[in-house]
C-alpha cells in the first residue's frame, strides 16, 4: 500500500509507540510504522523532497497534530513519547483530531496573524537540504576527504583515504580508541548517493572488509532502505555502522564543519517593583 496521508498515520503511529514501550526516536517510529503498514522497501524509501521520504514527512505532520491534540510530547533529544492522556487512548478519530487542531489554527491566526506553524522535527530542514545538495555536488574524491575530516574530528586516528588503491568498495581506514586503551580498526566506505543504499551494497562492503578490520562503516549522502539497515545488523554476520545523509549533516553541524552556527541570546526582562518602592 502507498504511504497514507498524515491523518491516516495517526493510529499506526500511536500503535507503534505503544509497541515500543511508550517512547521512541523518530527512526524507531518510522521503522515500526512501516512494519505495521506492511510497506514495501520501495514505498518506505519513496522520496518526498530532497533527502526526506514521504513516510518521514507525513509522520512529522502526524506527530505535530497528535502533540497539539494532547497525546504526544517530545524532548530536546528527539525522543517522542505518549502523554498520560495518550497512554490511555487506543485509537483516535482522525476527523476529530483535525477539527480540534484546525480550530487551534483559527484561534492562533486571530491572535497572532502571519505566524507560521513549524514542525518540531522539521524546523531545520532548509539548511539540511541545502547542505546535502552541496555535498552531493562535490566530486567523489572531495567527498572522501570530507569523510576523512569528519572521522578525525570525531576522534579517529590514523585516518587514511585509499583512493584508487582501495579495493572491494573500501574507500578508507582508521583507528578509534576507547578510553585510550582499546583500539578498533575500521574500514569505511563513502557513498555520494542521491537516492537509497540497497542491502546488496551493504553485503558487498561487508564481504570486502570482513577479516580485515574490527568494524565497518558506510557514510552516505542518501538513505538506507529498511532491508539495508537489517542487513547491516544481521545475526551471524559482522555488524556494520551506517551514517545516512541526515545524520551526516547533523554531525557536520555539531562539529562546525562547513556549517556556520550563530547562537543568539534571548533576554527575559522583568520589572522589579519592590526595587522601585524601596527608593
Amino acid at each position: 500500500m502507498p504511504v497514507p496521508t498524515y491523518d491516516g498515520l495517526f493510529n499506526p503511529l500511536l500503535r507503534a509507540l505503544r509497541e515500543l514501550g511508550g517512547s521512541a526516536s523518530i527512526a524507531e517510529q518510522e521503522s515500526a510504522v512501516a512494519r505495521i503498514l506492511k510497506l514495501t522497501p520501495e514505498e518506505e524509501a519513496e522520496i518526498h523532497r530532497g533527502n526526506r521520504t514521504k513516510l518521514s514527512y507525513r509522520l512529522a505532520w502526524a506527530r505535530n497534530y497528535l502533540k497539539r491534540f494532547g497525546l504526544l510530547e517530545n524532548s530536546t533529544r528527539g525522543v517522542w513519547a505518549l502523554t498520560p492522556k495518550g497512554s490511555g487512548v487506543e485509537a483516535v478519530d482522525p476527523a476529530e483530531v483535525n477539527r480540534v487542531v484546525k480550530a487551534q489554527d483559527v484561534a492562533r491566526e486571530t491572535a497572532m496573524p502571519n505566524e507560521d506553524i513549524v514542525l518540531d522535527d522539521e524546523s531545520d530542514s532548509d539548511w539540511e537540504e541545502e547542505a546535502l545538495e552541496t555535498i552531493k555536488g562535490m566530486s567523489a574524491a572531495a567527498f572522501e576527504i570530507l569523510c576523512q575530516r569528519l572521522l578525525r574530528e570525531s576522534g579517529f586516528i590514523q585516518v587514511e583515504v585509499l583512493g584508487r588503491s582501495g579495493d572491494g568498495g573500501i574507500d578508507g581506514r582508521g583507528v578509534v580508541k576507547l578510553g585510550g586503551i582499546l583500539s578498533f580498526h575500521v574500514k569505511f566506505q563513502c557513498k555520494r548517493y542521491k537516492d537509497t543504499v540497497s542491502p546488496s551494497a551493504v553485503r558487498d562492503f561487508r564481504g570486502a572488509m570482513v577479516g580485515r578490520a574490527d568494524k565497518g562503516l558506510i557514510i552516505s549522502t542518501g538513505t538506507f532502505t529498511r532491508d539495508a539497515r537489517a542487513e547491516a545488523q544481521r545475526d551471524g554476520a559482522p555488524p556494520l555502522d551506517l551514517i545516512d545523509g541526515d545524520e551526516l549533516v547533523q554531525m557536520l553541524k555539531d562539529l562546525r564543519l562547513g556549517i556556520k552556527v550563530t547562537e543568539r541570546t534571548v533576554e527575559e526582562i522583568e520589572v522589579d517593583k519592590d526595587w522601585f518602592l524601596s527608593l
